[in-house]
């Protein structure tokens, strides 16, 4: 790194400074920013580790002497914000002391053949990030999200991912005829019908269909099932939260293929 790829910055005004919090802040700022906002070392390290470089890493004042050893080859560009900027910007209660800026993914396309998981307006951002943790570690290397889904890269989403987002291929805002182009069979989830879990033959690949949280598959994606599958609850509960029954759904996948 070089003093001229180093800027300090001290005010609320800047321009970069005004953009960042928007893609902190603003759930779906990053596509109009074409850039995504990764905060916290996990997140950070879990890029680095997939061998992406930031386009900008930004650290607060007090971290960055001990930045500028860790973190010298981690961008072409870096930003020291004053630490109480820096806490101004971040969209969490516990400000991080650093973060990257992230060139946006270009859209992949939808893979025909591939293991997916389709999020069928799953709303809640803490349940689609732990759905992308739970497609990565089982196999799922893709995930078609439908219009009405939480924001697939929102900082809240990316937090929930911890790192998933690197090893999957996330395509967003499909409109249901859009999963026609599916080859695989598509397995819907249910709490009142189809086989039980633990007794179906599961085809691999395959592609699970996540429903929303309140109102589960949607009708016209339980028409176009292969397979609807439940998943027994000898405790005597009505339902699972939708990533729960994610993990559980994938896991059997994904150990039994």
């Amino acid at each position: 790194m070089t003093s001229s790829s180093v800027t300090a910055i001290h005010s609320r005004d800047n321009a970069f400074v005004k953009d960042l919090r928007r893609l902190a802040q603003d759930t779906t700022a990053y596509r109009k920013q074409g850039r995504v906002w990764l905060e916290g070392d996990h997140l950070c390290r879990a890029a680095l580790a997939r061998g992406l470089r930031a386009s900008v890493a930004v650290f607060s004042e007090s971290f960055w002497p001990q930045a500028q050893v860790e973190y010298a080859r981690a961008a072409t560009k870096f930003i020291v914000l004053a630490d109480a900027l820096f806490a101004d910007v971040s969209g969490l209660e516990s400000p991080a002391a650093m973060g990257f800026i992230l060139d946006l993914p270009a859209p992949a396309s939808l893979r025909p053949d591939a293991a997916t998981v389709v999020l069928d307006r799953v709303q809640d951002a803490g349940n689609v990030g732990s759905i992308l943790r739970s497609a990565s570690a089982f196999g799922f290397r893709q995930v078609a999200a439908i219009k009405g889904s939480a924001a697939l890269w929102s900082p809240k989403v990316l937090r929930a991912g911890m790192g998933a987002h690197f090893a999957l291929d996330l395509i967003e805002g499909l409109a249901l005829d859009d999963l026609a182009a599916l080859q695989v069979p598509l397995l819907v989830t249910s709490s009142h019908a189809g086989d039980f879990l633990h007794r179906a033959a599961l085809p691999w690949p395959c592609a699970w269909v996540m429903g929303h949280e309140g109102q589960g598959v949607s009708p016209a994606l339980e028409d176009r099932a292969s397979l609807r599958i439940r998943i027994a609850q000898p405790g005597g509960e009505e339902s699972l939260n939708v990533a729960a029954a994610a993990a559980i759904c994938l896991h059997a996948s994904g150990a039994g293929r």
